[in-house]
């Protein structure tokens, strides 16, 4: 028997499930089809692949390996077929993009605009993921490119600094009839405050309390909040002061931010991508327009590690 793209798809997805049930679910095909097809498999490559003997359907040690190449099979069958359709004039295609959720709240929406207005014949799926599930994805061919921050980067990932993101006290513009500190808020002062702050969740939530720890400031917590939108618009309507990006407030006039002394440390925004991948004419033209929208908006140039 010939072996045929499905049968790969059939394992993998009882060997992701472990269970022939609910891959058959996931398939659409009947159970009984389903085992028929992997038992053909198994018979074409000469060896057992999954063990039925439990409660749960596992690979074997034979299964396991193949399984590897197998993925690895169909992503590069995959990222061939991308290759194929891809349209060097941008008239159609399609980018698959991935963020971390800070740049959702100002970032995102102008390079989507942006490329958009440039290319409207290509689809855009976009995705807010945290960096390590964007890194993951990125090597397992399900995205394109992702905008994270420069780290100790998973083997296999190029990453390509864009710009250097400084964060700052942000506060509502009218909040302070005498507008606030000419200069610098010393770090200090943050303990006589009342601050809504992203949760835990968040690296950037992980960064700011890496900071007022070093500056021994014990922080005023009175809101928490797992969306960075949440933050903004209760941040305009109190006296709570937040901790952001200063490039969130580009784009809200009804919120400043203010400068801290010492400030936070900077991070490097890098655009990420799977190295040695094949880079259609889309993520191509995403790359470019990403570096003229940075410099468009003024964002200070990244500090090369």
């Amino acid at each position: 028997m010939a072996l045929e793209l499905r049968h790969l798809r059939y394992l993998l997805a009882v060997a992701e499930h472990g269970s022939f049930t609910r891959a058959a679910e996931e398939l659409h095909i009947s159970q009984p089809t389903l085992s028929q097809q992997v038992k053909q498999l198994e018979k074409t490559v000469g060896t057992q692949l999954l063990d039925r003997t439990g409660r749960a359907v596992r690979l074997t040690d034979a299964g396991g390996t193949y399984v590897h190449y197998a993925r690895r099979a169909l992503r590069d069958l995959a990222a061939a077929e991308r290759a194929v359709l891809d349209v060097a004039d941008l008239s159609r295609g399609g980018l698959r993009l991935a963020v971390t959720p800070t740049f959702t709240a100002y970032l995102t929406g102008p390079l989507v605009a942006e490329f958009h207005r440039r290319h409207p014949g290509i689809t855009l799926d976009v995705r807010e993921m945290t960096q390590d599930r964007i890194e993951s994805a990125l090597l397992a061919d399900e995205l394109d490119l992702g905008i994270a921050f420069h780290g100790a980067h998973a083997s296999g990932i190029a990453a390509t600094p864009l710009f250097t993101e400084t964060l700052s006290l942000v506060v509502a513009a009218d909040y302070e009839p005498d507008g606030g500190p000419s200069g610098p808020l010393p770090a200090r002062d943050l303990a006589d405050r009342r601050l809504a702050l992203l949760s835990g969740d968040f690296a950037t939530r992980t960064h700011i309390d890496g900071y007022l720890a070093t500056q021994g400031v014990r922080p005023h917590i009175a809101v928490e909040a797992n969306s960075i939108q949440a933050l903004t618009e209760i941040v305009r309507r109190t006296p709570l002061a937040t901790v952001l990006p200063d490039a969130v407030t580009h784009d809200h006039p009804r919120l400043r931010p203010v400068a801290l002394e010492p400030p936070l440390p900077a991070r490097t925004v890098t655009l990420l991508r799977r190295e040695s991948a094949y880079q259609s004419a889309a993520a191509r033209a995403f790359d470019r327009l990403t570096r003229d929208v940075v410099d468009e908006r003024g964002y200070p140039a990244a500090v090369h590690a």
